[in-house]
């Protein structure tokens, strides 16, 4: 590429990097909307790097296009593409079936840009009896406790409540959910 400010052409040519426009932002938007689901700031944070890698093949500033990144991100919001609540509430049903604790799911929520309140929230919807069967959960499939093997399973079981802690769960659940005799003991989810 010549001076970064070129892009390869599908004839295998160079071409001028396109301006960065609203509409190109949102047919970004809607692109990435089609195949995920997101929170606003992760919106954001795509049509950001989208911007960046723009802006570094035209010779640009990104900072220049703050303002228009965060109009596409309004309409999407306004428009009901982006809804923090519903992304929360649909990831900690689908974070609690594969046996997410509630620490977890905060930390991943968290890291996608979803305020605590809205986690916090979600969370509280999805508590009934949640965080046990979720730990009920991650020990099935991990094979933890009562899921192991009998002859294994006395040798394992300091390493099994390790495994339940650094997951997020309470002590004296991780000791409910390793201790139990049998699968049957637990209860089913």
């Amino acid at each position: 590429m010549r001076d970064g400010a070129d892009e390869p052409g599908r004839d295998g040519g160079l071409r001028a990097a396109r301006p960065i426009t609203p509409a190109y932002l949102e047919r970004a938007a809607l692109s990435y909307l089609e195949r995920y689901g997101a929170s606003a700031e992760m919106l954001r944070r795509v049509l950001r790097r989208r911007v960046e890698t723009r802006c570094r093949l035209r010779g640009e500033a990104p900072d220049d296009f703050s303002e228009m990144v965060e109009a596409v991100v309004a309409r999407a919001l306004g428009a009901g593409l982006v809804d923090d609540a519903a992304f929360a509430a649909a990831k900690v049903r689908s974070l609690r079936r594969r046996g997410g604790s509630a620490r977890a799911i905060g930390a991943k929520l968290a890291a996608k840009g979803v305020d605590r309140g809205i986690v916090g929230a979600a969370l509280a919807e999805a508590e009934d009896g949640g965080e046990e069967e979720a730990a009920r959960a991650y020990a099935r499939r991990r094979r933890l406790g009562p899921f192991r093997s009998g002859a294994a399973r006395a040798a394992s079981r300091e390493r099994d409540l390790a495994a339940m802690a650094r997951a997020g769960f309470s002590l004296g659940l991780a000791r409910r959910v390793i201790d139990a005799e049998s699968e049957d003991d637990l209860g089913s989810p």
